[in-house]
C-alpha cells in the first residue's frame, strides 16, 4: 500500500484509514456526517493525492487529446478546465476526467486513482503521432479546500488574486511560501473551493499553514466519505457506481460533455451518434425517498406495480436533507421528474420519487 505524503498529519488527526485505489487513505476522522456539515458550512481539507495525472505535451498533443475525449477541447482557452470522459468502442466510458489546458501544446489530464494504470494504457493505445505522454502521478500530491470559507482561507496564503479565478479556470502560482503550485477552482463537493496540486517535497508546508491559517475559520479534515455523501448530494457521478464501462454518457445524462461538433472527431463517436439518434433505453435519475430508510448501490428500483426497472447506482442518507438520496438507472418511461417509484431495502419496498439533481442547493 502506498501512503501519501499526508498519511502522518492524517494518524495525528485520529483518522481511521482504509485501503483504497492503492493508497492508505482517510475514509473518516470525527464522523461523517460532522465532516460533511462542516464543508457545507465551514471549510474541510480533503487529501486527494491519489488521483492520478498525465501530461500531454509537444505538436500532437491537441490532436491526442480530442481525439481520445469526448468534449470539444478546441473551445479550450489557456487556464481552462474542461469536464469530459474519455468513450469506449461500445460506447461507454473508459473514465471520467479533467483535462486543463496550459497552451497549444501542453494539457493535463487529471483522473481516477482506481483508473490510473487502465487510462495511461488506453492513452498510450491511441497515441498514433507521437505526444509526449507522462504519468506524473507519483510525483504530485493534490489537496482539496472546499466550503463557503475556502477562498477566505486559502487567500491569507496565496498572493494569487483568488477572485480572478473563475470556476473552472486554474493559475500556477505561489502557496504558503511555495512556487509553483497549480489553483484550480474545480471540487467535488458542490460547496465550492479550490484545487491545489503540488509536488511531494512541498506537501507538508502546504498543509501545516493551510490549518494553521484555518483555525478560526472551523476548518478541519475531511475522509473519503465525507467526500463520497457531498458528491452524491450535488448529484455528481462516481466512477464505478454510476458510470462505468458498459454505461454511456447520454445514458448518464453527460450529454453536455459530448460534443457532436464540426471537427470533434472524438474516437469512436459514431457508436455515440447512433445511440443519440435512435434514443436511449435508460436513464440515471436522481430519487428521494419518502419515508425512512437508506438506498444502498444495487437494491432494485421498482415501479408501482412492485416490477423491477433499475438498479440502484449510488444511495446515502443525507446529512443536510436528513433523508434517504440515491441514483439509478431506469427504464426511460419511468425518468420522468416526480415519477413515483419504489426501492427495494431488504424485504421492503419503500416510496421514492424521481427529482432532478442537485437534491441539496447551498443557499437555499
Amino acid at each position: 500500500m502506498k501512503q501519501t505524503q499526508f498519511y502522518s498529519y492524517h494518524l495525528l488527526h485520529g483518522a481511521k484509514m482504509v485501503s483504497f485505489a492503492g493508497f492508505q487513505m482517510p475514509v473518516e476522522y470525527t464522523g461523517v456526517s460532522q465532516e460533511h456539515i462542516n464543508v457545507r458550512e465551514n471549510v474541510g481539507i480533503f487529501d486527494v493525492s491519489h488521483m492520478g495525472e498525465i501530461w500531454i505535451k509537444g505538436p500532437e498533443a491537441f490532436e491526442l487529446v480530442q481525439r481520445t475525449t469526448s468534449n470539444d477541447v478546441a473551445l479550450l482557452e489557456p487556464g481552462k478546465i474542461q469536464y469530459s470522459c474519455f468513450p469506449n468502442e461500445q460506447g461507454g466510458i473508459v473514465d471520467d476526467l479533467l483535462v486543463y489546458k496550459y497552451e497549444d501544446e501542453k494539457y493535463l489530464l487529471v483522473i481516477n486513482a482506481s483508473n490510473l494504470e487502465k487510462d495511461h494504457s488506453w492513452i498510450l493505445k491511441q497515441n498514433t503521432r507521437g505526444a509526449v505522454v507522462e504519468n506524473a502521478s507519483d510525483q504530485i500530491s493534490q489537496l482539496a479546500v472546499q466550503g463557503p470559507h475556502a477562498t477566505a482561507l486559502l487567500q491569507k496564503i496565496t498572493p494569487v488574486d483568488l477572485s480572478k479565478v473563475p470556476y473552472y479556470n486554474f493559475v500556477t502560482g505561489e502557496v504558503a511560501g511555495v512556487k509553483d503550485v497549480i489553483v484550480s477552482n474545480t471540487g467535488y463537493t458542490g460547496a465550492g473551493g479550490y484545487e491545489l496540486y503540488m509536488f511531494n517535497g512541498d506537501a507538508a508546508q502546504i498543509w501545516e499553514q493551510l490549518f494553521e491559517a484555518g483555525k478560526e475559520m472551523g476548518v478541519q479534515p475531511a475522509g473519503l466519505a465525507a467526500r463520497d455523501t457531498l458528491r452524491l448530494e450535488m448529484g455528481f457521478c462516481l466512477y464505478g457506481n454510476d458510470i462505468n464501462e458498459t454505461t454511456s454518457p447520454l445514458e448518464a445524462g453527460l450529454g453536455w460533455i459530448t460534443k457532436f461538433n464540426d471537427g470533434n472527431n472524438f474516437i469512436h463517436r459514431a457508436e455515440l451518434e447512433q445511440q443519440k439518434a435512435v434514443g436511449v433505453t435508460r436513464r440515471l435519475v436522481g430519487f428521494e425517498l419518502q419515508e425512512r430508510g437508506i438506498p444502498r448501490q444495487h437494491y432494485p428500483i421498482l415501479d408501482c406495480d412492485g416490477n423491477t426497472i433499475g438498479e440502484v447506482t449510488s444511495g446515502t442518507m443525507s446529512p443536510m436533507l436528513k433523508k434517504g438520496i440515491g441514483m439509478g438507472y431506469v427504464e426511460v418511461e419511468h425518468a420522468k421528474k416526480d415519477t413515483e417509484i419504489l426501492i427495494g431495502i431488504r424485504n421492503k419496498q419503500v416510496a421514492a420519487r424521481v427529482v432532478r439533481p442537485p437534491f441539496y442547493k447551498p443557499g437555499v
